[in-house]
């Protein structure tokens, strides 16, 4: 849970502020930094791939195979976090900003994906039991919901100022010191991490399946192939979401509490959902929940949509129901995973854990690659104003269409997901009890 919340300081305010910090503070285009942010995590995702193949062929240290990673990478993760929003670099030249701007997101990244890694392989060594390996699902859920989700309520009410025209403005300096917060936050939460956790079982490295075997048989893996999809359609939608959220509270409504409120929903309901994951799970499944859940946030955003809402508290009523939808997919998605490496066992005759792990987080960092470029190219493309000194400049036109992307582009992704689990993905209620029982009768 710890290592979700160490993570989660870090990416809550990322996810919620960076973009505007780099329009807003440093006055660079929506455009621009769009393609970085598509650019740099295309990178991290084949960086997530070879950081988790040196974690498996490195020297076996005391401490395990994965811990040491953490030991050592949490003093770089978060001193190169802050180096993302250091407030004199609103003073360069803009050349020399888009240049410090490239570099450091892209050394962040690459370092965070030394932490992040190990940090879920982690979990495939603590333990063999399935109940075991749910609650890891469900906790680390949790954390992630406490890191990103305090982050999300706190930081609209302390990040923003207001200028002599009575505008609310980002303010470079508090933005930075509620960085160094979370930074600090996030350092202790890995140490925790670190110190109360513990590798049993150790993987022999002798046994291993060629690469292109691998691949071969996961292409061929319906339920592996088609959750990755679902999943990839998920994550685009909430990294998309992230960022228009912040835009729609900060221009359509103009209102930083009810902001902290929003970004709250997003973490927050997988917390409140959490208690009851596992009752869910017995009495309904996960697939046939999940899809269910995700087509009524569909519907909901829809309705948002065409409502076309002004007051910012009935709108977040309407969002906070919408959120459930997505909270019951993120934290069930770890168990998705848990399911299908055994029904991947069952089809091929082969235990791929990590590999599936590995390319499944691989296509989640494609996602938030393509929600980072779609989010900045699609505010260029409604006419968005870069707003260094003046506040809210932007026209009723962009305002509106703001509004917009915030809803109707969740409503068709979310009904996207909902068709991949209900008729692609093969992984039922019936089909995983099948399953469980067959690899139990395999060991008996």
């Amino acid at each position: 849970m710890f290592g979700d919340i160490g993570n989660c300081f870090l990416l809550g305010l990322m996810n919620a502020f960076l973009m505007i910090y780099y329009t807003n503070i440093l006055g660079l285009s929506a455009g621009l930094i769009g393609s970085l942010f598509f650019v740099s995590t295309m990178i991290d995702a084949f960086a997530d791939v070879f950081v988790g193949r040196i974690a498996d062929i490195t020297t076996l240290k005391k401490d395990g195979r994965f811990r040491p990673w953490i030991r050592v990478m949490k003093w770089p993760t978060c001193l190169t976090f802050l180096l993302l929003f250091l407030p004199v670099v609103k003073h360069f030249s803009v050349p020399v900003k888009i240049i410090y701007v490239i570099v450091t997101y892209i050394i962040f990244g690459l370092v965070f994906a030394c932490i992040n890694i190990p940090y879920g392989s982690l979990s495939s060594t603590m333990s063999t039991d399935a109940q075991d390996k749910a609650s890891l699902s469900v906790y680390r859920s949790v954390g992630s919901a406490i890191g990103a989700g305090g982050t999300g309520f706190a930081l609209p009410l302390i990040v923003y100022t207001k200028n002599s025209a009575g505008h609310r403005v980002l303010s470079e300096q508090r933005l930075f010191w509620c960085a160094v917060a979370c930074a600090i936050l996030a350092f202790i939460a890995y140490n925790i991490l670190y110190y109360f956790t513990c590798e049993r079982i150790i993987s022999d490295q002798k046994q291993r399946v060629k690469l292109n075997v691998s691949l071969k048989a996961m292409i061929k893996d319906q339920g592996l192939i088609s959750l990755i999809v679902a999943d990839i359609i998920v994550t685009t939608c909430t990294s998309l979401g992230g960022i228009t959220t912040t835009y729609l509270f900060n221009d359509y409504f103009n209102n930083n509490q009810a902001l902290s409120v929003a970004l709250l929903f997003t973490y927050g309901t997988t917390a409140v959902l959490a208690p009851f994951a596992r009752w869910i799970t017995i009495r309904f499944g996960k697939k046939e929940i999940c899809a269910s859940s995700l087509f009524t946030a569909s519907i909901l955003y829809l309705i948002l949509y065409f409502l076309h809402i002004q007051n910012p508290w009935i709108y977040l009523m309407l969002l906070f129901i919408a959120t459930l939808g997505t909270a019951i997919f993120s934290l069930m998605i770890w168990a998705f995973i848990n399911d299908v490496n055994d029904n991947h066992q069952v089809i091929t005759g082969i235990r791929e854990d990590g590999t599936i792990y590995g390319i499944n987080f691989f296509g989640r960092k494609i996602a938030q690659a393509c929600a980072n470029g779609i989010g900045g190219i699609l505010l260029s493309l409604i006419g968005y104003q870069s707003s260094t000194v003046g506040g809210r400049v932007q026209t009723t036109n962009v305002i509106n269409h703001i509004y917009l992307l915030a809803n109707l582009i969740p409503a068709i992704l979310l009904a996207l997901a909902a068709a991949v689990l209900a008729f692609w993905y093969p992984l039922n209620k019936r089909r995983v009890l099948d399953v469980t029982q067959y690899l139990k009768q395999l060991k008996m």
